[in-house]
């Protein structure tokens, strides 16, 4: 079972998708903007830090998980 997700990358997308800045997330976080960009350049992530993240923008990123999940599991992985 290969994880495809990157998770650092779908956040940071989602982040300019929305039009928001680095500089409001670390707020929002409560964190330095350095902080924020370590989190982009990751492939995993802590759940709490992960958990926050989804409430301050307001997607849920453990589906992404979840989908890859399904999607290993339908191509035989």
């Amino acid at each position: 079972m290969a994880n495809n997700v990157n998770i650092g990358k779908a956040i940071y997308k989602e982040l300019k998708r929305q039009g928001r800045t680095v500089t409001w997330l670390s707020r929002q976080l409560g964190t330095s903007r350095m902080a924020c960009y370590r989190i982009f350049d990751n492939y995993s992530i802590d759940t709490q830090i992960l958990y926050r993240i989804s409430s301050v923008l307001g997607v849920d990123f453990f589906k992404t998980y979840s989908e890859s999940l399904k999607n290993d599991d339908l191509n035989g992985d």
